[in-house]
């Protein structure tokens, strides 16, 4: 049998591992074109290409897979099962109609929710409890293929999305091993997704970033593990952008509650900063206040607010926030 793997991310790695350790004939990788990254704009390989080329697979990068060039390669590789897991782009009719078994995806949500390109961030930023993976028989639409398996994982208070795509990318790996023998030898009875629940998970836009204090506390302390470790929440300060990694979670007996004043009807405007000290910085919100412990200013590396504030205060009374940037 001829499997071919399409991925790009770190979270697909797990998955071409599984299949290599149980033995299957993974004959071809298909990733991403190399990128520049850093300051520098080294060109860096994917992590999938890094991994294949470790086990001497022939990788393949096309810029469009749609393009007639590209399916004809993969027509010529004659694949009986191709299996994706955040490849990034689109697969056409022309390649999902190729292999015997179909193309299948690992995909990190519990559809049909969060279909699309960013499904840990906004399952986290929703503050929504569990997550999971689905795979599924790749179709035509945007994740909206056939289910063939599941598996639940609960999202921790404690959870970023950087912690949960380590969890759900082995989860998936261990989905896929446990997915395959089923589904060779046709034992599979695929479930048609609810349209009715379908819910996307577009890929994160710049004014997503941005923090609105006049939500709640929960919600933005749930938009800013949801953006950890990337790209990150953004605030205003003195009119620069200033980054904020972790806050303390509003719902959590332990955190650090409000000595500066009494809030009530009069309590400043969303945005206000109450005051500061090693425990984070603390911030009026549009329900509750919502502690900053771990932020990054214009120009400067992430740190403890504990760091920041033995060089700089930001002095009770300061708004934070603004226009986009």
């Amino acid at each position: 049998m001829n499997i071919i793997f399409m991925g790009t991310p770190d979270f697909a790695v797990p998955s071409l591992q599984a299949l290599l350790e149980q033995g299957y004939n993974v004959t071809t990788v298909v990733t991403q074109p190399d990128r520049p990254k850093g300051r520098k704009r080294v060109l860096t390989p994917t992590p999938v290409k890094v991994e294949a080329e470790k086990h001497g697979i022939p990788v393949l990068q096309p810029v469009k897979l749609r393009e007639a060039d590209s399916v004809e390669v993969l027509r010529q590789l004659k694949p009986d099962l191709i299996v994706t897991a955040a490849y990034g782009q689109i697969l056409p009719k022309a390649v999902l109609d190729l292999p015997q078994y179909g193309c299948i995806n690992i995909h990190a949500s519990l559809l049909p929710k969060y279909r699309g390109g960013a499904p840990i961030h906004h399952a986290v930023m929703q503050g929504e409890a569990v997550t999971g993976v689905t795979i599924m028989y790749m179709a035509v639409g945007l994740d909206t293929g056939d289910m063939i398996s599941k598996v639940e994982l609960p999202i921790e208070d404690t959870d970023t999305t950087g912690s949960l795509f380590e969890k759900l990318s082995l989860a998936g790996a261990d989905l896929l091993k446990r997915t395959l023998p089923d589904l060779l030898a046709g034992r599979i009875q695929a479930v048609v997704q609810n349209e009715a629940d379908a819910v996307y998970s577009p890929n994160i836009r710049r004014e997503d970033e941005l923090i609105d204090w006049s939500r709640s506390a929960v919600e933005l302390w749930n938009q800013v593990r949801g953006l950890n470790p990337f790209p990150g929440a953004y605030t205003l300060w003195n009119g620069e952008v200033m980054k904020v990694w972790a806050s303390a979670n509003p719902k959590s007996a332990s955190e650090p509650r409000s000595r500066s004043l009494a809030l009530g009807a009069d309590a400043p405007a969303p945005g206000t900063v109450l005051g500061s000290s090693e425990l984070g910085i603390e911030v009026m919100t549009g329900e509750g206040t919502l502690w900053l412990t771990h932020i990054q200013p214009s120009g400067k590396k992430a740190m403890p607010v504990a760091e920041f504030i033995r060089g700089v205060q930001i002095a009770a009374g300061t708004v934070l926030g603004g226009g986009n940037e």
